[in-house]
C-alpha cells in the first residue's frame, strides 16, 4: 500500500498503450488500481489479471461515480481519448467529443465525488508549430490541429475548475512516446497506429510491405520532422510521481514530458534498420496537414519538481523494446493481441 493513503487510483484508458504501462507503474509502486476503458482502442489483455477492469465510457457519470465510491479513489489518471493527429484534421468533431466533452463530464464527476487529484494526459501538440526550441512550459500554446486544441481545452477546464474547487491537477504534456515495457508485459497494440517507430517495427516483422516519410522539405537538418522521443516506461513513472506530488503538495502542475533532444524521421529509421538488421522499403510522400516541423522539450522542470530521473533515455533502447514487443506479437506469443 502507498504511503499516500489507502485509497485507490482510477486509470481511464488503462487498457491502451500509455495507460497500460502506467497501470504497471502504479502496481509496482504499491497502489491499488482500477481501470475504466471502453476497449474501442485498448486491449483487455494489456490489463493485468488482478486489476479490476470496468468496460465503459468515461462520459457515463453514474458509472464513474460508482467506481470512485466502490474503490475509494483518491486520484484519477485520465488517458481515455483519441490521439491520431491526421484523423483529428479530417474529423474534428470526434476529437472535441472524445477528448474535450468527455473530459468535461469526467472532471465534473471528480469534483462532485470529492476526488483530490487529477493527472491529465496532455500533449506537446498544444504548442503548435513553434518558432523557438526547446519548448518550456511557458512557451506559447497555438495548436495547429484539432487534436492539440482538444487537449488544450481540457487543460483550460482543469485550470478553471481547480480555481473554483478543491481539485488539484497535473497536465503532463507528452512529446513522442515510444518503446515498450522492458519486461515484455505491455506495448503498442491498438489499431490504426501512425507512430513512426511502431510502423517501422511492423515493416520489420512483415506486417507491412512498405512505409512512408511524410515530408522531406521541412526546415530541419535533413528535411524531415524532428521529435523528442520518450520511452513509455519513463513516462509511466512520471505519472506516479505527479500523483504523489499532488497528494502531498496540493499544488497544480503543468509539465513537459520529454528528454530534451530530438531525432529526425530519417535518423529514427536508421536506428531501426541497425537494431533490426533489416532493410526498410520507404517511399516519400507530401507533408501531412497538422504536422509541426520540430518539437523538442525543455525537461528541466519535471526533473527539478518531481525528481524524475529517466532510465531509458536512449533511442536504441526505445527501438529495441518496441521491436521486441512487435516481434512477440508477430511470432504468436501474444495470441490475443
Amino acid at each position: 500500500m502507498s504511503q499516500y493513503g489507502d485509497g485507490g487510483v482510477l486509470i481511464t484508458g488503462g487498457a491502451g498503450y500509455i495507460g497500460s504501462h502506467t497501470v504497471l507503474a502504479f502496481r509496482d509502486a504499491g497502489y491499488p488500481v482500477v481501470v475504466v476503458d471502453d476497449l474501442s482502442a485498448g486491449r483487455r489483455e494489456l490489463v493485468p489479471g488482478d486489476v479490476p477492469l470496468i468496460v465503459g465510457n468515461i462520459s457515463d457519470q453514474a458509472m464513474i461515480a460508482k467506481v470512485i465510491r466502490q474503490y475509494k479513489c483518491q486520484g484519477i489518471l485520465h488517458f481515455a481519448g483519441s490521439i491520431i493527429v491526421p484523423e483529428s484534421v479530417t474529423d474534428p468533431l470526434m476529437y472535441y467529443a472524445n477528448n474535450t466533452a468527455a473530459s468535461r463530464n469526467l472532471i465534473e464527476c471528480c469534483v462532485s465525488e470529492g476526488v483530490d487529484a487529477f493527472v491529465f494526459s496532455s500533449t506537446a501538440a498544444v504548442y503548435g508549430n513553434p518558432s523557438e526550441l526547446p519548448l518550456t512550459e511557458k512557451s506559447e500554446t497555438l495548436p495547429v490541429n484539432p487534436y492539440g486544441s482538444s487537449k488544450l481545452m481540457t487543460e483550460w477546464m482543469l485550470r478553471d475548475i481547480s480555481a473554483a474547487s478543491d481539485l488539484r491537477y497535473a497536465a503532463l504534456r507528452y512529446f513522442n512516446v515510444a518503446g515498450a515495457d522492458p519486461q515484455g508485459r505491455s506495448g503498442q497494440a491498438g489499431p490504426n497506429t501512425t507512430h513512426l517507430i511502431r510502423v517501422a517495427c511492423e515493416l520489420v516483422t512483415d506486417k507491412r510491405s512498405e512505409m512512408s516519410i511524410f515530408g522531406d522539405d521541412y526546415d530541419t537538418p535533413d528535411g524531415t520532422c524532428v521529435r523528442d522521443y520518450i520511452h513509455v516506461s519513463d513516462l509511466a513513472d512520471a505519472h506516479v510521481l505527479a500523483l504523489e506530488y499532488l497528494l502531498l503538495k496540493q499544488e497544480n502542475l503543468v509539465l513537459n514530458c520529454g528528454y530534451g533532444h530530438g531525432f529526425s524521421v530519417k535518423q529514427v529509421l536508421e536506428v531501426v534498420k541497425k537494431i533490426a538488421d533489416h532493410p526498410l522499403t520507404i517511399r516519400s510522400e507530401g507533408r501531412r496537414e497538422g504536422d509541426a516541423a520540430a518539437l523538442v522539450s525543455d525537461s528541466h522542470k519535471i526533473k527539478e519538481i518531481l525528481g524524475w530521473s529517466p532510465k531509458f533515455d536512449d533511442l536504441n533502447i526505445i527501438v529495441k523494446t518496441a521491436l521486441d514487443w512487435q516481434r512477440s506479437m508477430a511470432s504468436g506469443e501474444r495470441l490475443n493481441i
